[in-house]
């Protein structure tokens, strides 16, 4: 005790250091790694354990399906998937040949985030829906985990517990930003494995009984938020064309030179669909104006300068940036902790963005195959008192007269325009990126029903979102719970 005291003042420590975090080790232990956490997070010995190459295959080899160059193959990168539910939320196209060279999956795979920050948010995935597809390509940001002779919700089970989490995070190297675990380290990590399969079922039983009721709540919290769009257009006055048949027949049409003269020469903004979509809208029981005739600020955003820890705080100000990642298709806006990007924006810049409860961001540029550009969020109270927040050049902001419109109606309306793809037939593309024709957007039609019936709107579909919310909560518990309960059942 005394060598340790005297070892320590031997170095002039500025601030105290607490004694949990310090600890002695022989030259003659030190292994492959001068990290700290190597050593410090060593698991204690287990009765029965086995390492993971022993029960587990890490991104097996398997042979490819062979594309042409510009066929769309399924793929699921870190965006597409969720670290809170362990599930894949969505699976996206792509050209082959951006991803031929990348691993495949198949459903139930595991996938493991090896680099951070998803390696330290336990960014492990199930894939036991690939949302219809029978494979997909995936990020060389994950590790493929493949059960040998053992189920993988088993191996969930443990890589989700403190046990095998504790020895990952001391086997990550590299230096802050891309800090990893290499393929090598991650083979060894020991995993508690009784011999007997039905000692190891309860711990599968748990994961897979999760995953019963996760389905079950996101049906529910679908149902509930699908049934939004109908109700808001029903209020509104406002039907829809019949969708027709997608064939050669109903997809040729003619227009008139006339019409298209200095515009845009797009088909679809010209097909009868489109047109039938768009006048629409027009048809509301109540009085409509332009959007851009409510607005009162529209101003883009600032991506600003790379995020460091000294900087001039009378030159730059540190905000919490709004991507389109941030953007939430269902509810509003998902700031992830893991993925919230931080950045330098000069402080007459930051001035100008004007950020305000209220604000609506509108999502200008990005979009999918499967999903068009003009996504729409509401800035609330909590989140701007929380941050100093700002947001991208790949985002527009507007402010609208509350006089003439609440910007909760407003939001409301302006995602169902997008979920009946209105914004599908104004956006324009550039270099593989969706661009919103703003100038378009902006003259859509607004219904401007009386104060008190877009209020009564407005707080009818808050109290739905609010409940699908809350079972994405219930969902989110689960999986502490049931992590909580295997964790005693692996070390008991």
């Amino acid at each position: 005790m005394n060598s340790e005291k005297k070892s320590c003042s031997s170095y002039n420590l500025k601030n105290p250091v607490l004694t949990s975090r310090m600890f002695i080790l022989q030259k003659s232990k030190l292994e492959n790694s001068l990290s700290p956490l190597h050593y410090k997070n060593k698991p204690k010995k287990l009765a029965f354990s086995k390492k993971l190459k022993e029960i587990a295959e890490i991104n097996p080899l398997r042979q490819k399906p062979k594309f042409e160059d510009d066929d769309l193959v399924p793929y699921v990168g870190m965006p597409q998937t969720d670290e809170h539910s362990k599930s894949v939320m969505e699976v996206i196209l792509r050209p082959y040949k951006e991803v031929k060279g990348r691993n495949i999956i198949y459903p139930n795979d595991l996938l493991y985030a090896r680099i951070e920050p998803s390696v330290f948010n336990k960014k492990i995935i199930l894939t036991d829906d690939l949302k219809g597809y029978e494979f997909a390509f995936t990020s060389t940001e994950f590790y493929i985990v493949k059960g040998k002779n053992v189920d993988n919700h088993y191996l969930l089970a443990n890589l989700l517990s403190s046990y095998v989490y504790n020895q990952i995070e001391g086997k990550v190297t590299g230096s802050t930003g891309r800090r990893r675990v290499d393929k090598s380290s991650f083979e060894e990590t020991i995993i508690p494995f009784p011999l007997e399969n039905n000692k190891r079922e309860p711990v599968s039983n748990l994961i897979k009984n999760y995953f019963l009721h996760k389905q079950t709540n996101e049906a529910e919290a679908e149902k509930l938020l699908s049934s939004i769009d109908d109700y808001l257009l029903k209020e509104l006055g406002i039907s829809l064309p019949i969708p027709v048949e997608n064939t050669l027949k109903n997809r040729i049409f003619t227009t008139s030179i006339k019409e298209i003269s200095g515009g845009r020469f797009d088909p679809k903004l010209y097909s009868l669909l489109c047109k039938e979509l768009i006048q629409s809208i027009y048809k509301t029981k109540f009085k409509h104006q332009s959007l851009k005739s409510t607005i009162v600020l529209s101003n883009a955003g600032d991506w600003g300068f790379d995020d460091k820890e000294k900087f001039n705080d009378e030159e730059f100000v540190r905000c919490l940036v709004i991507r389109a990642t941030e953007f939430d298709n269902k509810i509003n806006l998902k700031i992830d902790g893991s993925r919230a990007k931080f950045r330098l924006v000069d402080k007459l810049k930051y001035k100008l963005l004007d950020v305000q409860p209220n604000d609506l961001l509108i999502e200008k540029s990005g979009g999918s195959e499967k999903q068009p550009v003009g996504r729409v969020a509401i800035l609330t109270s909590d989140l701007i008192s929380e941050n100093s927040l700002g947001f991208s050049n790949f985002v527009q902001k507007i402010r609208v007269d509350e006089t003439i419109v609440l910007a909760d109606y407003v939001f409301n309306y302006l995602k169902t325009l997008h979920n009946i793809k209105i914004t599908d037939v104004m956006q324009s593309q550039t270099n593989g990126i969706k661009n919103l024709i703003l100038g378009e957007y902006f003259n859509l039609p607004i219904p401007v029903p009386p104060l008190a019936k877009q209020k009564e709107i407005a707080e009818y579909i808050t109290n739905i979102r609010n409940k699908a919310q809350a079972l994405k909560d219930k969902t989110k518990n689960l999986l502490k719970k049931a992590s909580e309960e295997i964790e005693e059942i692996l070390l008991n």
